[in-house]
Parts: structure tokens; C-alpha cells; sequence
């Protein structure tokens, strides 16, 4: 097991992707409830994005995880779904709006491996939830690494700038422990660096019709 709270690695600029597709659906409904739940950014969109933070959501579902985006408690830009949910192995959720700032750490937040500890990091970077419990029982699927190694590298060939990928509780390592030191975190580092795009790729083939794999409509209400 690993220390999250060192979960860290560098994107050479030199080694960044032409193209990373990603294969991502907006969470039915959430659309309006994230630019609710997130700022304008006080960086450029695409030149002041500098990093990807990993998180985990502590919770067994995607809707539990969707829901404090409605209720305006926190927001990121994806969400990965659990194995034990129909989405998994399709898409990864889209969930607030890219060129917005994401309430994903907390302001008062930094390090001096990130961007030489420059504070407010929601304002230049991009958040990801992974939906696991954070208990032995409750593994980290392969699917789960793979989809969330494509994330970075669809941000890696998008955003110009981005350098740091890291975790929640290096960040914050008095309060959160995301994503956890059962996320395998070296194997994640890997699939990001080597670009299995493929790999992904494959998984994804044969997706379900959308039907199947959309939520049920009252967690797509907005209270």
C-alpha cells in the first residue's frame, strides 16, 4: 500500500499527447447545478490550467457523489463510475464545466511541489472523483485506473500548461486521505506515461445503449 498523501508525478512537456479522446457523457441535469456550485476562473481556461487532482469519493455511488454538486457543496470535472454501476466500463461522467473553478480543495491549500505552492489551486487546475469506498473490500478496478490515467492525458493534450498530477491528500493531508492508499497509484502513473489509449479504447467498445446506463430521473432533480 502506498502513502496518498506523496501521490505526485510531473508531465513532460515534451512528451505531451497530440490527441487523448475521451469518451465522457454529461450527468443528466447537472449542466446548471455546476455553474451553481463552481467560480470563474481567475486564470486563462486553457493556457492557466496547471494541474489534475485525484480524488476518491468515500462513497459507494455516483449519484451520492452527483448529489453535493446539486446541494452546492462541492463540484469536479468527472466522475468515474463504481463497477457495480452500468456505466462502468462505457464512460467516465462529465460533471461541471471545464473552464469553470471546481470546489474540490480547499482554498487555503498548497504545495511546493505544485506549482511552486502557489494557493487557490482550484482556480488553475481540474478535479476527478473516482467513486470507491476507500476499504479493502472496495478494490479500485482496472477499468477505474485506466478510464482515470485517460482523463489526464485528454487534459495532458488539451491544456498546454499542465504539469502535476496529484493526489487530494498531498494537498490537504491534515483532513483528506484521497484517493486513498489502496488507489494503485504507480500502475495509474504508468497508464497516464505510456498512453494506452487503446487499452481504453477497448474497454469502452460494445458500450450499452444509453438507456441502460443513464440514471434514473429523480437523481437528475434539482431541489
Amino acid at each position: 500500500m502506498g502513502d496518498p498523501t506523496t501521490y505526485h508525478f510531473d508531465l513532460d512537456a515534451e512528451q505531451r499527447p497530440q490527441h487523448a479522446p475521451l469518451e465522457e457523457r454529461w450527468w443528466p441535469g447537472i449542466r446548471d447545478a455546476a455553474l451553481r456550485a463552481s467560480g470563474a476562473r481567475i486564470y486563462d481556461a486553457i493556457k492557466g490550467v496547471r494541474a489534475v487532482v485525484i480524488h476518491a469519493t468515500a462513497g459507494g455511488s455516483s449519484a451520492g457523489a452527483a448529489s453535493v454538486i446539486f446541494d452546492r457543496r462541492a463540484s469536479f470535472h468527472w466522475l468515474v463510475p463504481d463497477e457495480d454501476e452500468p456505466q462502468h466500463g462505457q464512460f467516465v461522467w462529465a460533471t461541471c464545466h471545464e473552464a469553470r473553478a471546481a470546489w474540490h480543495v480547499r482554498n487555503a491549500c498548497s504545495h511546493p511541489a505544485i506549482w511552486g505552492g502557489r494557493g487557490r489551486i482550484n482556480h488553475w487546475s481540474l478535479g476527478i472523483e473516482v467513486v470507491n469506498r476507500q476499504v479493502h473490500s472496495d478494490a479500485f478496478s482496472d477499468w477505474q485506473v485506466e478510464a482515470t490515467a485517460q482523463i489526464v492525458r485528454y487534459a495532458w493534450a488539451k491544456y498546454p500548461n499542465l504539469r502535476h498530477v496529484v493526489s487530494h491528500a498531498m494537498l490537504d493531508p491534515a483532513r483528506r486521505s484521497d484517493p486513498g492508499s489502496l488507489f494503485p497509484w504507480e500502475r495509474f502513473r504508468a497508464a497516464v506515461l505510456d498512453g494506452r489509449e487503446d487499452a481504453v479504447s477497448g474497454l469502452v467498445a460494445g458500450a450499452a445503449e444509453m438507456e441502460a446506463v443513464l440514471p434514473s430521473a429523480p437523481f437528475c432533480m434539482v431541489v
